[in-house]
């Protein structure tokens, strides 16, 4: 009897295995490349015979000794919709399927930001977004180092709609809105980006050989073992270090989130930091509290906006819990029934856990209660109380961005499925080491092609915004020296540069402008991909310059139909050194097509910047298309 049940369950087995399994990708609403030949593949059991019903005609494949097959279908235009029928042991129908254009949207935290987070800025936006012709497919956020993979753990696509929509990246969406309005092609986005990942996370094992050391570091952590080990430790660290702190913490215990006597309480002025009042550097949880009074307490709903908070914070109203977020990069927008408002006083308490840094409210943002048509203000003096004071957290380990893990996990399943072109939004991760950046991103560049086998694929970059606080002097900066990165990539064949270097905010390394990032790179796209070569796509990128006695004077492309300043009467953020290397400000003005630079303490002056700073805010040249001019450094050949 043993035997038989044994011999059963090889037969299903074989019985499932046998039957077709396609990769994620392949899937119901897909998107797929027109004007291209394109494969379809999947799995099945060695020399099963596959046969994909298209468009009347048949197509015939017999799986190989590993299973793996593939069928290649002629190039398609534009449209749709079709459906595919795969028969093997089993028959799959493929529905709703559109030939366009695909673009795959990379990199980090910029480019995934959804539209989730953007719904407060783009209400009408994400309201008219209904369009069955722009699709997403979200790629699951996983790292691998053993190998390559070859398909996403978890995936669809999805048609952009107001609900739908809120998964979407952000740039990619305003991106794919804008080609769409211009061509009426289908757009098909492949969404994988990871918070955080620096370059070289996302390139093949074979690729980075070119940078012995982070070769090295992958090959640490190939085999999963230190993974493991680390991942093991950090949660570990992690979780004792809450518990401490969730134990020792004076407020939970006392529930200073219902009410407490607050006499004893000191005052801070919010927004701030409590790393400058008497606190000091103080790390773990401070409790804050503030009273306001409501004429009205009538209305459904109501929205608290509490701009940001460094780490994390778990808010209370009247003592019900509203909302809570775990780290300190999203906006505080908190929704909630206002039936838990009264008419007079109210109260409102808010818990912050920092672990490392300066805990407290970010400056320069909304701090604010919406109650119907009612806005209160929520800045000024507020009441807090230490509630427990703990040792810094240890820094984390972050596995997940080592060198080739997110390539093997997020990239390697696209191999098979043509796209029309990479949208690239990162760089933040590499600014400790900005000087490699350009050798990084060549690299990935035509590791990618190869993989891809698309050769020419365009490439089209944002260029890091205006980030933290301005200085007033000429300074060194890593991100302008990582943007001179960016800038230099131009050299490589099909790139562009979307330049953004006025759609950044100061306080926060995700600025919420994701429209005009996304129509700057279908600007590149146009002029670039489609074909429109005389579309101004770039703001003035600076092209080379001569001397003339104590003056440089600098040429430049993509001026456009000139040259124009933004803001004030006076060109702003030129510097200029002699061999000392030493920058000072310089004056600067228009002549003809070309910027004259000078500053008459500078007798000899060799090197020219623009626009060098983490915040470079009085950068002001612009071409008459309203386009801003790249920053950019350079020196006398």
């Amino acid at each position: 009897m043993k035997s038989k049940i044994t011999l059963l369950a090889v037969l299903l087995s074989f019985a499932i295995n046998a039957q077709i399994k396609l990769p994620r990708l392949i899937s119901d609403g897909m998107i797929l490349q027109r004007d291209t030949k394109v494969n379809i593949w999947g799995w099945a059991s060695p020399n099963e015979k596959v046969e994909l019903e298209f468009n009347r005609k048949t197509y015939k494949a017999t799986t190989a000794q590993d299973g793996k097959w593939t069928i290649q279908i002629p190039s398609q235009k534009a449209g749709g919709p079709y459906e595919m029928t795969l028969k093997a042991s089993n028959t799959i129908v493929l529905k709703n399927i559109l030939f366009g254009d695909v673009w795959l949207c990379s990199g980090q935290s910029n480019m995934e930001l959804p539209m989730d987070r953007l719904k407060d800025k783009y209400k009408e936006e994400i309201a008219k977004s209904a369009n069955t012709n722009i699709r997403q497919f979200l790629v699951p956020d996983e790292y691998y180092f053993e190998k390559e993979r070859n398909d996403f753990s978890s995936g669809s696509w999805i048609e952009a709609n107001p609900i739908n929509v809120l998964q979407f990246t952000g740039v990619g969406y305003f991106f794919a809105s804008e080609i769409y309005e211009k061509y009426k092609i289908p757009i098909g986005l492949i969404n994988s980006a990871l918070g955080g990942s620096p370059a070289e996370s996302w390139i093949s094992e074979e690729g980075i050989k070119k940078f012995p050391e982070y070769y090295q570091e992958y090959l640490k952590f190939k085999d999963g073992k230190l993974e493991k080990q680390i991942d093991e430790n950090d949660r570990k660290v992690s979780s004792e270090w809450y518990k401490l702190l969730n134990n020792t913490d004076i407020g939970v215990k006392n529930k200073w989130a219902n009410s407490a006597e607050t006499s004893d309480w000191n005052e801070m002025q919010i927004p701030g930091y409590w790393a400058d009042g008497e606190l000091g550097k103080t790390n773990g949880s401070v409790w804050f509290k503030k009273e306001f009074i409501l004429e009205k307490a009538n209305e459904n709903q109501a929205k608290l906006i509490l701009g940001r908070i460094v780490d994390a914070d778990s808010v209370f109203v009247n003592g019900r819990f509203v909302g809570t977020t775990s780290y300190q990069y999203p906006p505080r927008i908190y929704s909630f029934n206002a039936a838990i408002l009264k008419e007079g006083k109210n109260e409102i308490t808010v818990r912050i856990i920092n672990n490392s840094g300066k805990g407290g409210f970010v400056t320069d943002k909304p701090y604010k209660l919406i109650v119907g048509d009612k806005t209160i203000d929520l800045k000024g003096t507020w009441k807090y109380k230490l509630g427990s004071k703990m040792e810094p957290l240890p820094g984390q380990t972050f596995v997940r961005w080592k060198p080739v893990g997110l390539y093997n996990a997020m990239i390697a399943p696209l191999k098979n499925y043509p796209i029309k072109g990479v949208l690239w939004y990162q760089g933040e991760a590499n600014t400790k080491k900005s000087l490699e950046y350009g050798a990084l991103m060549e690299t990935l560049i035509e590791n990618w092609r190869t993989q891809l086998k698309q050769e020419k694929l365009p490439f089209l970059l944002v260029q890091l915004p205006n980030f933290m606080e301005s200085k007033t002097e000429p300074t060194e900066s890593s991100w302008a020296t990582l943007r001179q990165q960016q800038l230099n990539t131009l050299k490589v064949p099909n790139t562009g540069l979307a330049i953004t270097i006025d759609l950044g905010e100061w306080n926060d390394i995700h600025p919420l402008d994701k429209y005009d990032v996304g129509k700057r790179l279908s600007l590149q796209a146009r002029k670039l991909v489609y074909g429109e070569k005389n579309l101004t796509a770039s703001g003035p990128i600076f092209q080379s310059m001569k001397q003339n006695g104590n003056k440089l004077i600098l040429s430049f492309s993509d001026i456009g139909t000139g040259f124009m300043i933004k803001k004030g009467n006076d060109l702003k953020e030129f510097a200029i050194s002699g061999t000392d290397g030493k920058f000072v400000w310089a004056k600067a003005i228009f002549e003809g097509d070309k910027i004259v630079v000078w500053n008459d303490s500078v007798a000899n002056p060799v090197k020219v910047r623009y626009a060098w700073a983490d915040n470079p805010s009085e950068a002001n040249l612009y071409n008459k298309e309203d386009l801003p001019a790249s920053p950019f450094e350079a020196e006398l050949k």
